[in-house]
């Protein structure tokens, strides 16, 4: 009597990695499944949806680059195999925007980190620079960076660019879209032949929030602003109506020179347990940073409608901890690493009628979804934007709730989808990115998924 034997082979590989390695040479790699395998994820795991449809995506293997040269070499080699690429550095981004969902080549931009240059109101430095080094370096010369997201401390200025879109400095700059806050940027072309493009003006939205799929971004023209030394302030209130309030009389204090007012309803104040000692028990606060000089001021506006219990010089340093890390998405995390059976929205709120809405919102869901305010201008108008804890429970209840906001007229840009377009408020990608995706990545290799809408040449 025979026995059979089945024999375990490997599948079969969906990429020429080997032929691609030998192409790119000696631009350094990284293929060990464990380390592909975790450097292939983001922040995604945020949202419940991402983490259960996302779950297990991963490149093939990872290219670090350590100039402009190597990425055409790169780009090149994956545009001869049809290999799909996609760009990472940090990874501090929600919603899958460095998970290559096709495998391929995951392209680390950390080493492209060079300043070129500073100049009076303007840098110009690699994409893979991270925002508190480069804020670093300008403090000497008086400038700093106009604003960063909660994650400075980790995340980079390309990363920011491609997957942000404003966050601390936002209350008096605007967010990344307004004209001015993106001068240029430098991208290599997903072709035969890659090119290197210098794009300005109003062509440089054509990568802004592109997650990557509308070009290699190797280096970045950003503006910057005079450099303050900033204080860090906590003000406690009875009401979380009555921080609003404030919050806003103190956006609209365009005197009073500012970089973040974030109202915060008192059920989220006991998850922030870094700051404990500084949010009195059932009370709401605000965070906010103000510059020195304009402290007597902001005491006086303030005047009794509000009880200070912090005011320390803001700080970046090693084992400081900054007051805007538990504002933005960071309030999110900060509840996370204590339960994870909540998730976020990211909502704007409308300008109009800003009191009115969030006194609506706060009524309609009760303790279902808790509000924490960024105060932001947008188009040049005072408003917030809110990324409110929400208690999660199903998928389908989500989507209503989401449904729910919208037609009570307050924006949601979906942070449980992973492409461009299911993300916006508009729900489609803009005309610009879609135009220059056609030329610069005919073949659709950049980051496959990303924009549903673009259909690749020959498909």
């Amino acid at each position: 009597m025979s026995a059979s034997f089945s024999v375990q082979t490997e599948p079969p590989a969906r990429y020429d990695i080997e032929g691609f390695v030998a192409a790119i040479g000696d631009v350094p790699t990284e293929r060990t499944p464990v380390v592909v395998r975790r450097r292939s994820r983001d922040y995604f795991w945020y949202s419940p949806v991402l983490n259960r449809q996302l779950h297990g995506k991963a490149a093939d293997i990872i290219v670090m680059p350590r100039d402009e040269a190597d990425v055409v070499r790169v780009a090149a080699a994956c545009f001869a195999r049809h290999i799909p690429l996609t760009v990472r550095a940090a990874a501090t981004g929600n919603y899958g925007q460095a998970v290559p969902l096709e495998g391929g080549v995951l392209l680390d931009v950390s080493g492209l980190d060079q300043i070129e240059w500073i100049r009076p109101g303007a840098v110009r430095a690699g994409a893979g620079i991270r925002m508190h080094e480069l804020d670093a370096r300008l403090r000497p010369e008086g400038f700093e960076l106009r604003m960063h997201p909660s994650t400075k401390r980790m995340a980079t200025l390309g990363g920011f660019v491609a997957g942000g879109s404003g966050g601390i400095g936002s209350v008096t700059w605007g967010v990344l879209r307004d004209p001015g806050n993106l001068i240029a940027a430098r991208v290599v072309t997903m072709e035969a032949e890659p090119r290197v493009i210098e794009l300005r003006g109003r062509d440089v939205q054509a990568i802004n929030h592109g997650y990557g799929t509308t070009g290699i971004v190797v280096a970045l023209e950003v503006p910057t602003a005079p450099a303050w030394d900033w204080v860090d302030v906590v003000i406690a209130f009875d009401d979380f109506g009555e921080a609003v309030t404030f919050g806003q009389e103190l956006a609209f204090a365009d005197g009073i020179v500012k970089k973040l007012v974030t109202p915060i309803d008192a059920p989220i104040t006991p998850y922030l347990t870094g700051i404990a000692d500084l949010c009195p028990a059932g009370q709401s606060i605000i965070i906010a940073m103000i510059a020195a000089p304009s402290m007597e001021s902001f005491r006086t506006l303030l005047g009794s409608k509000g009880r200070v219990t912090c005011e320390r010089p803001s700080s970046d340093a090693p084992g400081a901890e900054p007051l805007y890390e538990y504002t933005w998405n960071h309030t999110t995390l900060q509840w996370l690493k204590q339960d994870r059976g909540v998730t976020y929205l990211q909502c704007l709120f409308p300008f109009d009628r800003l009191l009115e809405s969030v006194a609506e919102m706060r009524e309609l869901f009760g303790d279902e979804v808790l509000y924490h305010l960024e105060f932001v201008r947008f188009g040049g108008r005072l408003t917030c934007s809110s990324l409110p804890i929400v208690r999660f429970t199903t998928e389908e209840r989500l989507a209503e709730i989401i449904a729910i906001h919208e037609r009570h007229g307050v924006m949601i840009a979906n942070p449980h989808v992973w492409t461009l377009e299911d993300g916006t408020r508009h729900k489609k990608a803009d005309a610009d990115q879609l135009g220059f995706k056609a030329k610069v990545d005919p073949r659709g290799l950049l980051n496959p998924g990303k924009m549903r809408s673009f259909v690749a040449a020959g498909a």
